[in-house]
């Protein structure tokens, strides 16, 4: 069985990076946003999977085509003739709206009740586009920022004392109330409905004034205060702005990584990642976006308990640690970033489904009596007939898994 190289689609969301993924592929920017490269077999961007010959494939259909030859019996028997995680780059020069992915019974109703609708798959509207959960990992590439999951209660009323306008005095009102999640959901909701306003854009922009002013006068919440400014400057009069103070701020430096269930409201801001999640491409926003916002799903498939961000378990391998798997707590996908050496070649996963990409220089991977290089930008899919993946040369990879 040989190892497939793979094609991937670039979606060019306008919250992506003119240059980043370019560069990283090696190709010429084209002057349009690049924001995520999908490595994978979601229906809506398959990647296309080339034989040594030179034939090509889409994946999701040379999956279905020998389920057990490419994912194995455990893994075809658990999920059926499908891939089920989706790995993509990510390159964020601006804010991603802020989101939650649903947890699978609302994946499930939310998508057979839009499809009972009528709803096509691509209208905007759409609030479910598949009937699978999206729990998801964040590696981070380079200097990564994001917001993910609720502060407590009481971080989150010391970080409004002295900040003007209505929005602001909702949140205090319903913090006052009830300090709990049922407090913080309540607040959140007055942040969400409050876009159908016509007056939200002024209560926004007063807000926005009175946090400049503390900056100006020596703010002792600088790093969350730049953010609101950061993100009412990039989308002007989107009360998201405002709803960042109710967030925990994430900073990763390179090879760290943070775990988002299905349910945590997040936004990444910025920098260049690895993104592993169950392949699933259900996105319900809150705000910080000009698309769709499905108040009611959202706020069901929110999870609204006050708690830091999850950083998923670690292992290391290799004489000098130079591999690290990340297995957070789901089924569908674990994620290793592999650090070769010439000197030592890396055994990586040994069975199963395994998507890699290659971050930095030349290496090779040997498997299924193969040999195929990656050179930076690469990437290719080893299928579970393969057997044994063994990766040789120097240089960076990420490997995904279902472990």
């Amino acid at each position: 069985m040989s190892v497939f190289l793979l094609d991937n689609t670039i979606q060019h969301y306008d919250w992506g990076s003119p240059t980043r993924l370019h560069e990283l592929l090696g190709d010429t920017p084209d002057g349009r946003p690049a924001a995520e490269l999908w490595l994978g077999a979601h229906a809506s961007a398959p990647s296309l999977a080339r034989t040594p010959d030179g034939d090509a494939t889409p994946l999701d259909a040379l999956v279905r085509s020998a389920p057990e030859a490419m994912l194995g019996k455990r893994i075809s028997d658990e999920y059926g003739p499908r891939l089920p995680y989706l790995l993509k780059v990510l390159a964020a020069e601006r804010a991603l709206s802020l989101q939650v992915h649903p947890k699978p019974h609302l994946a499930r109703a939310g998508f057979n009740r839009e499809n009972r609708l009528g709803v096509p798959l691509t209208a905007p509207e759409r609030s479910y586009r598949d009937d699978q959960h999206k729990p998801e990992l964040l590696l981070a590439v380079t200097p990564f920022e994001a917001l993910a999951g609720f502060r407590n209660p009481r971080t989150v009323v010391a970080l409004l004392a002295g900040l003007d306008g209505p929005l602001v005095d909702a949140v205090r009102e319903e913090l006052a109330r009830d300090r709990t999640a049922r407090g913080i959901r309540a607040a959140f909701a007055r942040l969400v409905a409050a876009r159908g306003d016509e007056a939200c854009p002024v209560h926004v922009a007063e807000t926005v004034a009175s946090v400049r002013a503390r900056v100006e006068a020596g703010s002792a919440h600088a790093v969350d205060d730049a953010v609101v400014l950061r993100l009412a400057q990039e989308h002007p009069g989107d009360p998201g702005a405002i709803a960042s103070l109710l967030l925990n701020h994430v900073r990763l430096t390179p090879g760290e990584a943070v775990f988002l269930p299905a349910g945590e409201v997040h936004a990444y801001l910025s920098g260049v990642g690895v993104e592993i999640m169950a392949s699933s491409d259900n996105v319900l926003r809150a705000g910080l976006t000009t698309k769709h916002v499905d108040e009611e799903a959202l706020l069901e498939a929110a999870s609204f308990e006050p708690r830091p961000p999850s950083a998923p378990r670690r292992r290391r391998t290799g004489a000098h640690g130079q591999s690290v798997t990340f297995r957070p707590p789901v089924r569908e996908f674990a994620l290793t970033d592999a650090l070769v050496d010439e000197d030592e070649p890396l055994a990586l996963a040994a069975s199963g489904p395994r998507t890699v990409f290659c971050l930095d220089g030349d290496v090779v991977l040997a498997a299924g009596g193969t040999r195929t290089s990656l050179r930076r930008g690469g990437s290719a899919f080893v299928p579970h007939d393969a057997g044994k993946l063994v990766v040789e040369g120097a240089g960076r990879v990420v490997c995904a898994f279902v472990p």
